[in-house]
């Protein structure tokens, strides 16, 4: 019988205490968990919510109407922040913007610069975390809608302080992020399948963009188009209905309302179609510039080896310069734009130099490292060059457009719609905006047109081609990620059957009669891959020498897949070897085999992985 170690006979209290803790620590810790599933799905409630929604579209709907309603108060409050910022930072009076200012004094130039050396300092705290910073068109083709809400408030922070500070980027960037990221979380805890998922992302980034222009169908076709990448019966009523909580929020705070409103009737014939054609071909070349210049901007911020974090601060010295120049390149340009609608048409040569400078402090912003979207500053861009476009019809014919208003808006949806990528959204936005259908004509006849010229001959977005820059192969918001995750590594057969590479033919028939085996792999006397042998050619015509070894049959010696490999690679080198069958090593250096995987396997296998991607998309 063991006795206390105590001398004394009395208890052991240090002992005691050395026991104790532990366990009060585990019954915290259950009466915690017992706690979260008390709120995720106590007495089986949450269990049952679960199987409501999945079940019942109604229950999605609901949940989208929660997303939306957050997503509009999400705009309400980053976007009090950001003016609250530029108010505090730029002396502005309530009512004024910031790119609407008429000069601006040269200590406030050095504003951005500071903004950029803020974000630098972040850069240097935040380096050691491992995440790429997931957006919503990433996180809905490759990750089933998943975000991380750590990320996203990290997204969020830093645009509302690229804005605020005046490096000329909008804040919808971070109206979508935080909108999808609360959606992501909402659906994480009531475990969405997949394809519900991404629907509640796109609910959240719609209930965003509506909140933010006033405008639920804009919103509701943002997420269609660009973010959930399809329009189906299934995902209309929760998108639509996210967007009208979110517009009903905002408008409940005095916001939501239209950013501009074009109440002149107009006249749609064939010369004004043809012109607008032809604005909308320039547009969209003067959105291929912009988006190819920011990618020249960050290779010559690398080609310079100047430090990732200094890089803010340099841009925003730059464009500090600018708004020197034109404060209206400050900002997204809300004030601009609202400005440019109510006061006379620019002459053209202001006009165009205005877009240039916007453009180069646009993409300056963002090839240094702002954070920030081009939405608004695409708005803003297109409905300058709108008034150059006004006074060019003007000298062929002054009666075609009597109101500049008129190209100003056609512009707009022709730029925004080659940089974000959705004609329908601009349409939409054009017809909220005006309530004229003839002018929504011509709008959506201009984002086509516009849109048709970037896929002939850029072929991406501006979120995709930063995805391109980044080296992504992501076109759109479809979901691809089934794809990425059907990996050679899941699909192949860790049973396999191999020999030495020297084996004789005489041996190899004792081991393996006909019948056997199909294929048999030959490995090196330090097993490393050497080939692939098909039984039958051990066999065939021209072995009849049992004393030769199986090298001389050997197949596929250099072609070897790895387990990281995606479906369409794999198929890609089945169908550039001829190959039935290949081998699966570890590492293509190190040659170790793990198994092996054939070409109907796979082929089966991406047919019914397709096929459920189908039936989500159906539901």
């Amino acid at each position: 019988m063991l006795e206390d170690a105590n001398s004394t006979g009395e208890p052991d209290h240090a002992g005691k205490a050395s026991v104790e803790i532990p366990e009060q620590l585990q019954t915290l810790r259950q009466r915690l968990a017992a706690w979260r599933a008390g709120i995720v799905g106590g007495l089986g409630i949450g269990a049952r919510l679960r199987q409501l929604i999945r079940r019942r579209e109604s229950w999605l709907v609901l949940l989208a109407v929660i997303v939306g309603a957050a997503a509009g108060l999400v705009v309400i409050v980053l976007r009090d922040l950001a003016y609250a910022l530029q108010r505090v930072l730029y002396d502005l009076p309530d009512e004024q913007r910031l790119s609407a200012l008429h000069s601006l004094p040269l200590h406030l130039a050095l504003m951005p610069a500071a903004g950029g050396i803020i974000l630098g300092v972040a850069m240097l705290f935040l380096r050691r975390r491992k995440s790429r910073y997931v957006d919503l068109v990433e996180a809905n083709a490759l990750h089933g809608g998943k975000l991380s809400m750590v990320d996203s408030l990290i997204i969020t922070a830093q645009t509302v302080v690229s804005n605020g500070f005046g490096a000329s980027v909008g804040l919808e960037a971070a109206y979508t992020q935080m909108g999808g990221g609360l959606a992501s979380k909402l659906g994480d805890i009531f475990q969405l399948r997949r394809g519900d998922m991404r629907k509640l992302v796109g609910c959240g980034a719609a209930g965003a963009i509506a909140a933010a222009f006033g405008a639920p169908l804009t919103g509701a076709f943002y997420a269609f188009e660009l973010i959930i990448g399809t329009y189906t019966i299934a995902t209309l009523t929760p998108v639509v209905a996210a967007s009208i909580a979110a517009v009903l929020v905002a408008s409940l705070f005095g916001q939501g309302e239209p950013i501009v409103s074009i109440t002149q009737a107009i006249n749609i014939g064939l010369p004004q179609i043809v012109l607008i054609v032809l604005c909308g071909f320039a547009t969209g070349g003067v959105g291929i510039l912009l988006m190819r210049l920011v990618g020249l901007i960050e290779a010559a911020f690398s080609g310079l080896k100047i430090p990732t974090w200094a890089r803010p601060a340099i841009g925003g010295t730059i464009v500090g310069c600018l708004a020197l120049v034109t404060p209206a390149v400050l900002s997204a340009g809300h004030g601009a734009l609202e400005h440019a609608f109510v006061a006379p048409p620019l002459p053209i040569i202001l006009a165009l130099l205005i877009v240039c400078l916007k453009i180069v402090a646009s993409a300056v912003s963002l090839g240094s490292g702002f954070r920030g979207g081009l939405f608004f500053a695409s708005l803003f861009l297109g409905a300058i060059l709108g008034q150059a476009f006004y006074w060019l019809a003007a000298y062929i014919d002054p009666g075609l457009f009597p109101d500049p208003s008129v190209p100003m808006l056609v512009g707009m949806a022709g730029l925004a719609a080659a940089i974000v990528g959705g004609p329908l959204t601009m349409a939409f936005l054009a017809l909220e905006t005006s309530g004229s259908l003839p002018l929504t004509v011509a709008v959506l006849v201009a984002a086509v047109a516009s849109s048709m010229l970037v896929r002939e001959t850029f072929g991406y977005s501006f979120t995709t081609w930063r995805f391109h820059l980044r080296g992504e192969t992501i076109r759109s918001a479809h979901d691809v990620g089934w794809m990425r995750n059907l990996t050679v590594g899941k699909m192949m057969r860790r049973d396999v059957k191999s020999v030495p590479d020297r084996i004789t033919f005489k041996e190899f028939r004792r081991l393996y009669p006909l019948g056997a085996a199909t294929r048999v792999i030959a490995v090196r006397d330090d097993g490393r891959y050497a080939g692939l042998i098909d039984v039958a050619d051990a066999y065939g015509e021209g072995v009849d020498d049992d004393t030769l070894s199986v090298q001389a049959v050997l197949q596929y010696r250099e072609v070897m897949l790895h387990p990281a490999m995606g479906a369409n690679d794999a198929e890609a080198l089945f169908e550039k070897h001829s190959a039935d069958a290949l081998v699966v090593v570890s590492d293509l250096a190190e040659r170790k085999v793990i198994g092996t995987l054939t070409e109907a396997h796979l082929l089966r296998r991406y047919a019914e992985e397709l096929e459920k991607a189908r039936a989500d998309l159906a539901a």
